[in-house]
Parts: structure tokens; C-alpha cells; sequence
């Protein structure tokens, strides 16, 4: 009886991944990045669509609320723009020498004898910029992001200039409520063959989930 401990067969883990998500998460809020981000979501609606400074507040948190991002409620109520010229916008000016390496986190990351997987709703160059300077890259097995969970389609349409004629007026839905007026819909797409995990951990994801719910998949496929 004593030597019976000693022969138990090993516990199963509970899930075969983890998903981190990226920005705020791998890095703390404090270095910046989040103030850099949102200051050039504004700059590049007032620059790129158009839209008057004073409503740029108000109007993100409205977006972000209802549409999980400020991107997809600026596609949803109409405003046309290139995905690509967007990211590039948005990200290509942040301050990315605020980020450093965290050898005990990375030392922690290489310690856990799981799958790891980052899931973030930024452009993959984003990703790979953020895991370049903080010394993460060979820390996750993939990269599960925009380009990820949207249709080549979407990602190739054409693209002449914002486009501003159909917008919906989000802000005097709000303001001035009409019983008869209904929020736009946002298309989301999943690409369920590149996400291979069978019991799914999620680690700190709080705008994915607004939209996803990928707890318990049943998908094997070999990620690509």
C-alpha cells in the first residue's frame, strides 16, 4: 500500500492550449501603448473618414460597446476603408521601444507544458512586432488574428476612398431613440480549420469573447 501512490497513472491535462491575448496582456497597460492606440483610432477618423473631433469620444465607446472594436462598428455603420490602410494606421505609429523583454515571463511562458497560442483581434504584423520586442517570438506555437478570422475577400475588396454617403448615424440612435430604428449587423466570420484545439483555456480575453465563445472546440486539424 505504501508504494501505491507511486504508480497512479499521470493526471490527463485539463486543456491541450492556452490563448493569450496580446496587447495589455503580454506587456503590462502602464508602458503606453493602449493611450498611443486609441489616440491614433481618433486621429485616423477625423484624418482618413472624415468625422468631426468632438464626436471621436463619445463615438468610440459607442462602437466599441455595441461592436467589440472600433474598426468593425466603423464597417458596420457604413463607413468603407481599407483594412490594411487602417492597421497601418493605427499600429504603425505606435511607440513599440516602450516595450521591453521580461526574461522571468519569457522563462515562464517556456516552462508550461502546454500549447501555447497568441489570439488577438490586431493585424499579424502588429503581433509579430509586439512579440519581437519583448523577446516572446518562439514562445507560441501560432498567431490567431485578424487576417486569421476574416474572408480573403473582405481583405481584397477594392478600395477607391472612404466611402460615407450610406453611414448610419449611430450617435443619434442613441440620442434620439426611434423605435423603428435597428443597429446595423456585423458579419463575422470564423475560419473553425484554423483553430485545432480540442479544450481551449483562454487567457485574459476580453473583447474576443464579446464575439466568440470557443470554450469547448472539437476541431484537430494541424494549425497553419
Amino acid at each position: 500500500m505504501e508504494f501505491e501512490d507511486r504508480y497512479r497513472p499521470a493526471q490527463t491535462p485539463k486543456y491541450d492550449c492556452l490563448l493569450f491575448d496580446l496587447d495589455n496582456t503580454l506587456y503590462p497597460y502602464s508602458s503606453g501603448i493602449a493611450t498611443e492606440f486609441r489616440k491614433n483610432i481618433g486621429d485616423y477618423m477625423v484624418d482618413k473618414l472624415g468625422i468631426e473631433e468632438s464626436k471621436i469620444p463619445y463615438m468610440c465607446n459607442v462602437l466599441y460597446k455595441h461592436y467589440g472594436t472600433t474598426m468593425a462598428g466603423l464597417r458596420a455603420i457604413g463607413y468603407n476603408f481599407d483594412y490594411d490602410d487602417y492597421h497601418s494606421f493605427v499600429h504603425g505609429r505606435l511607440p513599440y521601444d516602450k516595450l521591453k523583454p521580461d526574461p522571468v515571463f519569457r522563462h515562464l511562458l517556456l516552462s508550461l507544458p502546454i500549447r501555447k497560442v497568441i489570439f488577438t483581434n490586431a493585424d499579424k504584423v502588429h503581433a509579430a512586432k509586439v512579440l519581437s520586442k519583448l523577446g516572446l517570438e518562439d514562445c507560441f506555437e501560432g498567431i490567431i488574428c485578424f487576417e486569421t478570422l476574416n474572408p480573403p475577400t473582405d481583405l481584397s475588396s477594392p478600395y477607391d476612398a472612404p466611402t460615407t454617403v450610406d453611414v448610419f448615424d449611430i450617435l443619434k440612435h442613441f440620442s434620439q431613440p426611434d423605435a423603428g430604428s435597428e443597429l446595423p449587423k456585423i458579419f463575422l466570420f470564423i475560419l473553425l480549420h484554423h483553430i485545432p484545439f480540442t479544450d481551449i483555456l483562454i487567457f485574459y480575453l476580453p473583447l474576443w469573447s464579446r464575439q466568440l465563445k470557443l470554450l469547448q472546440m472539437q476541431r484537430q486539424e494541424k494549425f497553419v
